[in-house]
Parts: C-alpha cells; sequence; structure tokens
C-alpha cells in the first residue's frame, strides 16, 4: 500500500541524514530514525522499510509521519510528562542550606550531618518528607558532602615563614642566598613511632579471582628512625625499641660516619620539633659532636616541610600495610630489606613548594583568621 506521506528531501536534509545513518559515535536511536527516512525518499514502502530496518511497521509508519510533519525536528523525541515532582525547588533549597550549615548552630547536638540525620531534621522542622536518597541525589547535584571533614591548625609560631624558608631553600639547593656546593648535603630526619608485631591467629590468605587478600587480626611496638638525602635520593634508616635523644643520636652517629657526609663541608640537617631533637639544647649538641653538621627546625606544625615524611608514608603504605609479623625482629628484616630495595629505585622527590606558595599559604591562613568569629567560639 502506497503510504500518504511521501518524502521528498531538501539539499539541506539530505546531507544530514546520511551524516546521521552513518555515524558510529551517535545514538542508536538517530541512525535508525535517519536510515527510515532516507528509505522513504527512495521510495520504498513502510512494510519493505520495516523489514530492511529489522523494526515493527508501525515504527516505520511513525517516523515517517513525524519527518513529513516537522521535517528534521521531527525526528527528536517528544516531551514526556513523567511523574509529576513531589518536592520544590524550595524544598531543595531548604536542604542544601541546611546542609550547609553546622548542626551545632541550630541546636542539633551532632557533629556533622548524615543523609539520614538530614532526612530527620527537615521532617522535624520544615515538614518536608524527604528520604536520605533524595536528599543524597540533591546534594550530589552541588557537590556537597557534609560528612567528610579535613582538619587544620592555624600558624602559632611567629617566625613561621622565615623558618619554613630556610628548609624550602636547602630544598632548592641554597643557604643564605648561595648555592650549596658538590660537598654540601642535605638530610631530612624523623621518626615512625608505634610500629606494630601483630602476630595473626591464622595465616593470612593471598588474593585470588574476585577475592581481596584477607587477613586476620594481637602486640609489641618499636619505632623506626630514617634520614633522607634531600639531593641525592637516598635513605638511611635503623630501629629502635624506643624513641629519645639517645636513638636520634646513634642514627646521625649512623649516617655522619659514612660517606658522603664523614667529609662533607656542611651537612645540614632538617629534624622536626620532636621531643627527642628539638630546642636550642639539641643544635648544640649535634654541633659538639659533629663540627660539619648543622640542625635546621622547621616551624612547629610543619612536619610536611620534611621529606622524611614522604619516605614514611611510602614505607608504611609498600611494607607495614596490612602487617603480620611475629616477633620485633621480623619486622627490622623487614624495614632493612625494604630500605635496600628502595634505594636501587630511589630518586630525589619532586618538591614544588616554592617561597610564593608559601606566602599564598600564609596569606589565606590570615585571611581566615581575621574572619568574624564563630558564634559558638565567642
Amino acid at each position: 500500500m502506497i503510504s500518504p506521506y511521501l518524502i521528498v528531501l531538501t539539499s539541506e536534509e539530505e546531507p544530514v541524514l546520511i551524516a546521521r545513518a552513518q555515524s558510529v559515535r551517535g545514538a542508536c536511536c538517530d541512525r535508525l530514525r535517519a536510515r527510515i527516512v532516507l528509505a522513504a525518499a527512495a521510495g520504498m514502502a513502510s512494510a519493505a522499510i520495516a523489514v530492511q530496518a529489522g523494526v515493527h511497521a508501525g515504527t516505520a509508519r511513525k517516523w515517517r509521519r513525524r519527518f513529513a510533519a516537522a521535517r528534521l525536528a521531527g525526528l527528536e523525541d517528544a516531551p514526556r510528562s513523567g511523574r509529576p515532582p513531589v518536592f520544590t525547588a524550595a524544598d531543595r533549597a531548604e536542604t542544601v542550606a541546611l546542609a550547609c550549615a553546622l548542626p551545632a548552630e541550630s541546636g542539633v547536638p551532632l557533629s556533622r550531618w548524615s543523609c539520614p540525620e538530614l532526612a530527620r531534621e527537615l521532617a522535624a522542622r520544615c515538614q518536608i518528607a524527604a528520604s536520605a536518597s533524595s536528599i543524597r541525589r540533591w546534594l550530589a547535584a552541588d557537590a556537597l558532602k557534609p560528612w567528610p571533614h579535613r582538619s587544620w591548625i592555624s600558624v602559632r609560631d611567629p617566625a613561621f615563614a622565615a623558618k619554613a624558608g630556610r628548609v624550602l631553600d636547602l630544598h632548592a639547593g641554597s643557604w643564605d642566598g648561595e648555592s650549596l656546593g658538590s660537598n654540601d648535603c642535605v638530610i631530612c630526619a624523623d621518626e615512625k613511632t608505634s610500629i606494630q608485631a601483630r602476630c595473626r591467629c591464622h595465616p593470612t590468605l593471598p588474593p585470588g579471582k574476585a577475592r581481596a587478600m584477607r587477613i586476620e587480626h594481637d602486640c609489641n611496638r618499636g619505632g623506626a628512625l630514617g634520614a633522607w638525602d634531600v639531593h641525592r635520593g637516598q635513605v638511611i634508616g635503623r630501629c629502635e625499641h624506643t624513641t629519645g635523644i639517645a636513638p636520634f643520636s646513634r642514627l646521625v652517629e649512623q649516617v655522619m660516619t659514612s660517606e658522603p657526609y664523614a667529609s662533607a663541608n656542611r651537612v645540614s640537617w632538617i629534624a622536626g620539633n620532636g621531643s627527642s631533637h628539638r630546642g636550642a639544647a639539641s643544635i648544640k649538641r649535634m654541633a659538639r659532636a659533629w663540627p660539619n653538621a648543622h640542625l635546621i627546625h622547621p616551624p612547629t606544625h610543619a612536619s610536611w616541610l620534611d621529606q622524611a615524611e614522604i619516605y614514611f608514608s611510602i614505607l608504611q603504605r609498600k611494607a607495614l600495610t596490612p602487617d603480620d609479623f611475629i616477633s620485633p625482629g621480623q619486622i627490622r628484616q623487614r624495614l632493612a630489606a625494604s630500605e635496600t630495595r628502595y634505594n636501587t629505585i630511589a630518586r630525589p622527590f619532586s618538591w614544588n613548594f616554592t617561597h610564593n606558595d608559601l606566602e599564598d599559604l600564609l596569606y589565606r591562613i590570615d585571611a581566615r583568621d581575621n574572619r568574624q568569629p564563630h558564634a559558638l567560639a565567642a
């Protein structure tokens, strides 16, 4: 039967339909509709088009009719009514506003919001009967997650910029405005305390198909001290049963009696403000024991300037987590072997934090601290 909807393509419509029909990245429905219209324009009957396209004859007639009535616009999806909205834009705005406020500001005895708690509070306060999943979708649309948190601490050292600047200069290879020589060394030292020897009741099961490695969980504690050569990219470490002045002094002796540090003109030691190496007394103690060693302290609460922290992070992730040791001796063997293995491939860290970054950080902290005090802190 001849269709009453005769298709005659214009010079602008034909290349558009051909491109859609041949597209490999476009939507499948767009390709199908374009092929139906092209076949109709070639004089084929709707039943024959349906056989060729592998669709019902009613589908071929539908898109033929839609194109004849509205041309290319008729090939788009028609508006669907869908389910009428249950919640208004004002309800969503109220939810977002509540999520962006601390619970304590409205007298809720919580430290942070969760979606179920937001749903409960909205129902009690605004009579909005939204489910936790609906609230989660609303918050996700605005990239809001009120449940995680990050801690921070204000700068309390009045000489923070000067102390941090000295450390950054050493990382960059300079001191007092002059470049370090080939016989100058920079060491970052730190301690990793509370390394535990945990003996599992059952052996660790290796990973398998669709199964993660499984470990069972009991502990003697010890610690590790490490010295990281900033510009040579090597680590020198040792294990101790406890931390303190004597263990740290043994680490310094281990480093300073080996080359190239024993014959270096200057060995700059960057060590945090831990109890075993803080204060002016520790600087004098190191200078008396090792005349070519100079101890530099970063500012308080700025251990992130110590590159040894980066190495200990790598050590924790690659060698100690998850842990399955039967004795502290096995931990010492693991740490020593890990140090040897790491030194074969180690290279200096790419340190990108500069003086400009430090100035920007201090400016942002100062701007934050000078804001109006929080109502709960008054």
